[in-house]
């Protein structure tokens, strides 16, 4: 039945990305999906004495956002009636065609629940910034609060989502002066209800109006975050927020490189130093190897008046990009905001690095347009997820 599948949807031509997983456990199949928060799940009838129709409605209960479709025999129409009254979305019969299957499968995909069509209809999705440096030291973290609280004082307020996903050196609840117990490890074991009333209990409210998803102490993600965990909370973030800032770390694993694919822009934050430069490149070629269009990366020289740093002529030379902002030198502005917990654009509006990082906010704002909210992670760029 696997192969049957994979071979239907591979002769399709209509979803550009899809990843097939299967479990041949019964009683693995929650947990499992749990897990991988598929978009679709597969549920065949044949389970090994397990009634299918009991599978559907564990999963219908567990997994809310997936569409369940059932595989069943020509003979077993009853067991299919059953199966669409405890939540399935539709049924195909066996033996099918593969251009049937495939259709279904299609059909099922592009028909989100009413409710959900509601609640969704007339949004707009919000612009993800992602902001990396090729090492610690840049001053990304600064750049990227700085920034996150400047486009919410020039959006009109907009409400902005600031994510701590530095997972192995977290920083912003110092840096913002926080307190709050809850991170996004209260998110993952409830992802497949994910709502905004859930999300929002786990942001921290700053004094300057942002909103922070904040990350475990160190070592505390021990299996690290999944591709579908990142999709899930940005997606909910994005129907949230209009601008979602993502403060990210290093390595880039499996999680660093989903904040990227669902970032509309990536901010490279570095220092007028050599070092700073050869790992920068490495970076960009690490990007661009990636499939990322060097149109989605923005070079920001932070600390450009640095004494005895390399000029911005010959950083552009160097890395062949444009620095496309500079930020200039005053640490001592930078540290005594940090410990305060207070962003320098709020204590410190006409200081020239704040009239530098309100300039950036000011470009994000004019090239970021905002977009219709997509009915399918398809239209953006991610996999569609099939569960057999």
């Amino acid at each position: 039945m696997r192969d049957q599948v994979d071979k239907a949807l591979k002769e399709g031509r209509k979803l550009d990305k899809w990843r097939l997983h299967w479990v041949s456990e019964p009683n693995l199949a929650v947990s499992r999906a749990q897990d991988l928060l598929p978009s679709l799940i597969l549920v065949d009838d044949r389970l090994d004495n397990v009634d299918p129709v009991f599978i559907i409605k564990k999963l219908v209960a567990a997994i809310s956002n997936a569409a369940i479709l059932f595989l069943v025999d020509q003979s077993g129409t009853r067991k299919a009636g059953q199966a669409v009254l405890v939540g399935a979305r539709s049924f195909v019969t066996k033996p099918f065609q593969a251009d049937e299957l495939y259709d279904t499968v299609v059909q099922v995909l592009t028909q989100a629940p009413s409710t959900q069509a509601e609640s969704t209809k007339g949004r707009v999705g919000g612009r993800v910034v992602a902001f990396c440096a090729p090492k610690g030291g840049t001053g990304r973290t600064t750049l990227a609060i700085n920034t996150a609280v400047s486009l919410h004082r020039l959006d009109e307020n907009a409400p902005v989502a600031l994510i701590d996903a530095d997972y192995a050196a977290p920083a912003l609840d110092v840096a913002l002066n926080l307190r709050m117990e809850r991170d996004i490890t209260d998110l993952l074991p409830r992802l497949s209800r994910l709502d905004e009333i859930l999300l929002d209990s786990v942001l921290a409210r700053h004094k300057s109006g942002i909103k922070v998803l904040m990350a475990p102490p160190p070592a505390g993600l021990s299996n690290g975050l999944s591709l579908p965990q990142v999709q899930y909370i940005l997606m909910g973030l994005k129907r949230m927020f209009p601008w979602v800032i993502v403060d990210l770390g290093l390595p880039f694993d499996e999680a660093a490189f989903a904040f990227l694919d669902g970032a509309d822009q990536i901010v490279i934050t570095v220092l007028p130093e050599m070092v700073g430069l050869r790992n920068t490149r490495l970076m960009l070629d690490r990007l661009r190897d990636e499939g990322y269009p060097e149109s989605k990366v923005m070079l920001v020289l932070n600390r450009s008046t640095m004494k005895g740093g390399v000029t911005a002529q010959d950083i552009e030379a160097r890395l062949g990009i444009s620095v496309e902002y500079t930020v200039p030198d005053d640490q001592p502005l930078a540290t005594y905001s940090i410990n305060r917990g207070i962003p320098f654009v709020m204590s410190h509006p006409r200081s020239a690095v704040a009239r530098a990082v309100t300039r950036i906010a000011d470009h994000l704002i004019d090239e970021l347009a905002p977009r219709e909210e997509p009915e399918l992670e398809t239209s953006e760029g991610l996999f569609q997820r099939l569960f057999l």
